[in-house]
C-alpha cells in the first residue's frame, strides 16, 4: 500500500511538465512532486503514474517513492497566479506525490557517464511492458541523483486506459515507439532483459499495485462500472502483456540492432 500524505504548503510551479505539477510540503515534512488530478490529462495519468512506478520498483529499478497526496484548495488562495489557483481548485481530494530529489540533474546521454548495458536493457524492457512512449532523446525522464540514474513520469504509460479497445490485442502488440527510447543505443540485449525480469511481475505483485488505486480516480465508464472492473481490467491487461511470446522483446531486439 502507497502512504497518504497530507499537503501542508504550496511551495513552487515546475513549469517545464505540461501538466504544471509542483513541489509542495507535506506533514511529514517531506518534499515531494505533486501530480493534480485536476490538470489536462485527468486521473487517468495518476493511475498510470502509480502503476508504471510501482512496477518499476518490483523490477527492482530505482523510482522515487511514490505517495497519495490530500490536498485542500484552500492552499491555493494565496497564490497569485490563477492558473495555479484554478488548478488547486480542480484538484482537492487525492493526488500523486513523488519524492523530490533535491539537486538531481536531468539525464543527458551526451554529458553523462556511460549507462550499463544491463540496466539499459531492463528499462528498456519495463517502458514497452508498460507502453510508456515519453523516454525519448527529447524529453528523458531519468534523473541522475548521488551517481544513479532514477526513473520518473510514468504518466504517458498504459495508453490502452483511455479507449479499452480491445486490450487483449493491445496487450499482445509489439509496441513499435520503443525505437525512440532514448536508452535503446546503450543496451544490452533485451531477450536477456527479458529472462531476468518477467518473473517478477506475477499477477499477485499486479493485483498488489492495482489496490492502491483510489476508488476516486476510478470513475464509471462503459464496460468498467467501478472501481473492481477498472482493476480487473488493469491486471488482466498486464497478464496478456506478459504472456509469452511477448512479442516486445523481439521488437525492441531489432529496434536496437537498427539503431
Amino acid at each position: 500500500m502507497l502512504r497518504t500524505v497530507l499537503a501542508t504548503r504550496y511551495v513552487t510551479p515546475l513549469r517545464e511538465g505540461g501538466s504544471l505539477p509542483a513541489i509542495v510540503e507535506a506533514d511529514d515534512d517531506g518534499l515531494y512532486v505533486l501530480k493534480f488530478r485536476g490538470a489536462g490529462q485527468g486521473p487517468k495519468a495518476l493511475v498510470a503514474e502509480v502503476v508504471a512506478g510501482e512496477i518499476g520498483r518490483a523490477l527492482g529499478l530505482l523510482v522515487p517513492e511514490i505517495v497519495l497526496v490530500e490536498l485542500d484548495p484552500v492552499l491555493g488562495r494565496a497564490e497569485p497566479d490563477e492558473e495555479i489557483q484554478e488548478l488547486l481548485a480542480r484538484s482537492g481530494g487525492v493526488n500523486v506525490g513523488l519524492d523530490f530529489l533535491p539537486g538531481a540533474l536531468e539525464y543527458a546521454p551526451a554529458a553523462a557517464s556511460p549507462i550499463a548495458p544491463d540496466l539499459a536493457a531492463d528499462i528498456v524492457w519495463f517502458d514497452a511492458l508498460v507502453t510508456n512512449v515519453d523516454r525519448t532523446a527529447r524529453n528523458t525522464n531519468l534523473l541522475v541523483w548521488h551517481g544513479r540514474l532514477w526513473l520518473i513520469d510514468h504518466g504517458a504509460s498504459l495508453y490502452v486506459q483511455h479507449t479499452w479497445r480491445d486490450p487483449v490485442a493491445h496487450a499482445r502488440g509489439r509496441f513499435e515507439r520503443v525505437r525512440d527510447h532514448v536508452l535503446l543505443p546503450f543496451a544490452g540485449p533485451i531477450a536477456e532483459a527479458d529472462e531476468r525480469l518477467a518473473a517478477r511481475v506475477t499477477s499477485g505483485v499486479l493485483e498488489g499495485i492495482v489496490a492502491a488505486i483510489p476508488d476516486a480516480w476510478l470513475g464509471p465508464e462503459p464496460g468498467l462500472p467501478d472501481p473492481s472492473a477498472h482493476r480487473r481490467a488493469y491486471v488482466e491487461y498486464l497478464v496478456h502483456r506478459l504472456a509469452a511470446p511477448r512479442s516486445f522483446v523481439g521488437e525492441a531486439d531489432r529496434a536496437r540492432n537498427a539503431a
